[in-house]
């Protein structure tokens, strides 16, 4: 454990254990200070609380929010936040080195803790400057199950009204478009996965488990990452794998190298970009990114 860390958890001590997690204390405040663990949930709190929230999803750009940890001036933030909203299924390790004020924690996936999905850990890896790492117990990208982000904002939502109760119409018309919006896209995307009919797929990492389990897809998971080219021995380990589960479509998190690309044109396979989008994209915001990822999906399947 890192020593800022054994810090923190000897001088942060603002939180009342006493409080159960998620239930966040009444108040009317003209502006209340939102700190997010990821994305997606800075994004709906941004759509939900709109000029009543100031919301800050403080991982660095070129970082996966659920290997990143907070220096501790970040730290401080979250500590000093008036809600905290949590993704929950283990995501951002750092939460169970430090201490929270509990009474303004949101656990925005406890209600549905029964859908979360097991995993094995996999392999000790690396990719960018997060350092080594595994994939922990529960797949976490729960939001890429748009039915599930949708009950997350329902979360974000109560939470929101129960600190501007005088705001509950408000705010309930904006969850409304927000989940109408939703709602769309998952429609979208349940329809490709029928057009896709169980064909094998494969995905560059294992971060796709709800999306395959809500979607209806029949994916594999590699560990392969887009800014480096597989050895001989992971191209070996792919010609296998293709032998009893011939995949003509590859899921990644990112572009991948022309070099792989190329390589794995020669197998038979096209590249998909669908971006998790556990960070911020580029431009635009978590709607057209998921609405982007949709498009090039459904160019890349073939008719009929």
């Amino acid at each position: 454990m890192r020593s800022w860390l054994i810090l923190a958890v000897l001088l942060l001590t603002a939180c009342d254990r006493a409080n159960v997690p998620g239930e966040i204390a009444s108040s009317e405040p003209e502006v209340v200070t939102v700190y997010t663990v990821n994305y997606p949930l800075a994004w709906a709190a941004e759509r939900l609380g709109a000029e009543s929230v100031q919301v800050h999803f403080p991982a660095p750009a070129d970082i996966d929010p659920a290997f990143w940890e907070p220096d501790l001036e970040t730290l401080a933030g979250f500590q000093q936040a008036d809600l905290i909203l949590l993704n929950g299924a283990g995501y951002a390790q750092w939460l169970s080195q430090v201490s929270l004020p509990l009474n303004r924690v949101l656990d925005t996936s406890r209600d549905f803790a029964d859908r979360l999905i097991p995993v094995d850990s996999g392999p000790v890896h690396s990719h960018g400057p997060t350092g080594e790492h595994s994939h922990g117990e529960l797949a976490f990208t729960l939001w890429l199950d748009l039915e599930l982000l949708s009950r997350q904002s329902s979360a974000i939502e109560a939470a929101l009204v129960r600190l501007f109760p005088e705001q509950t119409a408000e705010i309930g018309e904006r969850a409304e478009d927000l989940r109408r919006e939703l709602s769309v896209m998952d429609a979208e995307l349940l329809a490709l996965g029928e057009q896709l009919a169980g064909a094998p797929l494969l995905y560059s990492h294992p971060v796709y488990q709800y999306l395959q389990r809500r979607y209806g897809l029949n994916g594999e998971a590699l560990h392969w990452e887009p800014g480096e080219l597989p050895d001989e021995q992971a191209w070996s380990e792919l010609d296998a794998l293709l032998a009893r589960h011939p995949a003509r479509l590859m899921l990644w998190e990112d572009e991948p190298l022309p070099a792989t690309r190329e390589k794995l044109a020669e197998r038979g396979i096209d590249v998909i970009v669908f971006l998790p989008l556990g960070n911020r994209p580029e431009s635009g915001d978590f709607a057209g990114g998921m609405a982007a990822n949709i498009e090039r999906l459904r160019t890349a399947i073939p008719p009929g």
